[in-house]
């Protein structure tokens, strides 16, 4: 068999519009026959999947899946371009299992971009190992004749001590898992679904870390040289300018910081103290917000 180069990945993909992963395999499986390969990626129905990969899909579904212990939970975003594609019953029940995939995937961990090139589309799928994750989205595709996409994944198992919760909106279009520490049993699934609720909601806007330590520095900076630069600019002098930023920087960091936001259902208190009230040690240990539509 001749080998496969990239320049015959290439050529491939620029005739049929398939994903790399696709292309190679149709070309190995031709035997590096180009006229061959393209039709190996029609009778899958990769090729008109394929040219609809430019097409926005911002529709779908967002599911979520709790073991019955509580700990382990699963969440996907699958999105279809329209609404009546996203809510009809076979696109559902391929969200339904496509969260089940994520759930029996020991080797998720935490929250996984994927996308149209994601390398967990290369990922077996869990009811017919013989098929790929990316197989079958793009069966979805030519099926639908949407643009059909698997956007993110997320699965987390909780540590000794702990438990994962998690919120879905009636909807399907927003969802959000939660684990949390230092806290067992039902007080632990009622707080990381008390949390997943309120960072659901994204008030006063969707938190960016669980505290001040994980925020990242480089968005600290340019929040702080923006402040700077603007105090400047309305004629107050450097030093006092870099004075007056602390206060935004810190009114910063209670918008984005999930322990300083004011809590959803009572605004008098913060994410933190709903934590610290939930018992002695609980923490919140990592979230994950998955929205429709947003990057």
């Amino acid at each position: 068999m001749a080998a496969i180069t990239a320049k015959d990945v290439a050529e491939l993909r620029a005739r049929t519009g398939a994903g790399m992963m696709d292309c190679k395999k149709a070309l190995e499986e031709a035997a590096g026959v180009m006229e061959t390969a393209v039709d190996i990626l029609r009778k899958k129905g990769i090729l008109k999947a394929g040219k609809r990969a430019d097409r926005s899909a911002s529709e779908g579904q967002v599911v979520t899946w709790l073991a019955p212990d509580g700990t382990a939970a699963a969440m996907i975003e699958i999105n279809s371009e329209t609404d009546f594609v996203g809510r009809n019953d076979e696109f559902v029940a391929l969200a339904k299992q496509m969260v089940e995939q994520v759930a029996r995937d020991e080797a998720v961990a935490g929250h996984v971009k994927v996308g149209a090139e994601g390398e967990y589309l290369a990922a077996k799928w869990h009811a017919e190992t013989s098929r790929t994750v990316g197989e079958i989205v793009k069966g979805a595709s030519a099926k639908t004749g949407e643009n059909v996409v698997l956007k993110q994944i997320a699965r987390f198992t909780a540590g000794i001590g702990g438990a994962v919760g998690f919120y879905l909106h009636f909807n399907g279009k927003v969802g959000v898992l939660v684990e949390v520490a230092g806290i067992t049993g039902e007080a632990a699934t009622t707080l990381a679904n008390t949390v997943a609720e309120h960072i659901a909601a994204g008030v006063p806007m969707p938190a960016v870390a669980v505290n001040r330590a994980e925020v990242d520095p480089a968005v600290v900076a340019r929040e702080r040289a923006i402040f700077v630069e603007q105090a400047v600019a309305s004629g107050k002098p450097q030093a006092i300018a870099e004075k007056m930023t602390e206060g935004r920087i810190n009114k910063f960091f209670g918008e984005i910081v999930l322990v300083e936001q004011p809590w959803v259902r009572e605004d008098s208190k913060t994410i933190g103290q709903v934590i610290k009230e939930a018992g002695a040690g609980a923490s919140v240990v990592r979230f994950a917000r998955f929205k429709m539509g947003e990057a």
